[in-house]
């Protein structure tokens, strides 16, 4: 990891115990100056894993140590991968404006991917009254623009506008369609994207392809339903029963009509009444 924007009364010992919160440490190196002996305002700490890096970024940075707020960021070769263009001036700045109060308002638009830069004076380090926002995606970037251009921050109206491009022609700035159209072709690996997925499955639902000639799999079961629908995930209900041609059901009759009247066969007679002897006669 990159640590920018130290005091100088940060030493290797002082890193060394702050980002140990993050993870085990293999090295902290801070560059000096070889006439002072003091430290640039910079150095770099490495981790055991890249896990432990992308933790340190994601906690450490812009806390503030000795009252400067650090510049924690994952190697350039990283950060070089996600920069798209999404890069934004924001003018009228508060001088009580700095690096994380931008971090922590730009930040709710999406993933800022550098820490903001606001531009100081190199003698006082007094604001110049402008800064720079760079997000990973134009989604981000736009969302910025619709919803923070013309609104007030800290009691002073910004305007918030795509930056100047460094290596494009004069007034050329960044967010043409040239950008947008390389960001949006550019394959990034997500991760677990495609764990478990067979050659040929589709990866987006996780499924593997089946292989030529084999049976398809039943539909999984899910649970829950759906208004006048099936259960999600059941096979639809079979079909009821035809009965033989001629043969009559129940429900198909005609009121107080019985099976046998459909079929032409005469129900059976009752047996008879067993005879009874006549009554005597009176005398």
């Amino acid at each position: 990891c990159y640590c920018g924007n130290l005091d100088d009364r940060v030493t290797e010992e002082v890193l060394w115990e702050l980002m140990l919160q993050a993870g085990p440490i293999v090295s902290v190196y801070l560059p000096k100056d070889k006439v002072s002996g003091s430290h640039q305002g910079y150095g770099f700490v490495e981790f055991r894993g890249p896990d432990d890096a992308d933790y340190a970024y994601k906690i450490m940075n812009m806390v503030k140590l000795f009252g400067k707020p650090l510049r924690v960021k994952k190697a350039n070769q990283d950060t070089k991968a996600l920069e798209v263009g999404a890069n934004l001036f924001i003018g009228g700045l508060d001088p009580d404006v700095d690096e994380k109060l931008l971090y922590d308002t730009f930040g709710a638009f999406g993933t800022v991917i550098n820490t903001p830069k606001v531009a100081r004076d190199p003698d006082t380090g007094l604001s110049k009254g402008y800064g720079f926002v760079q997000y990973d995606s134009f989604e981000a970037s736009d969302m910025a623009i619709e919803c923070m251009n013309g609104q007030f921050l800290c009691n002073q109206q910004i305007s918030v506008q795509y930056a100047y491009k460094k290596d494009g022609a004069p007034g050329e700035r960044h967010g043409s369609q040239a950008e947008r159209i390389l960001a949006a072709n550019r394959s990034a690996v997500r991760p677990n994207q495609n764990f478990g997925v067979g050659p040929g499955g589709n990866t987006r639902t996780g499924i593997a392809a089946a292989a030529p000639g084999a049976p398809r799999p039943a539909p999984a079961m899910v649970m829950g339903m759906q208004q006048g629908h099936q259960p999600v995930g059941m096979p639809p209900p079979m079909p009821p029963a035809v009965p033989p041609v001629g043969v009559a059901t129940m429900q198909h009759l005609p009121m107080g009509m019985l099976p046998h009247m459909m079929m032409g066969v005469r129900p059976m007679a009752p047996p008879p009444l067993p005879a009874r002897a006549p009554p005597p006669l009176p005398s």
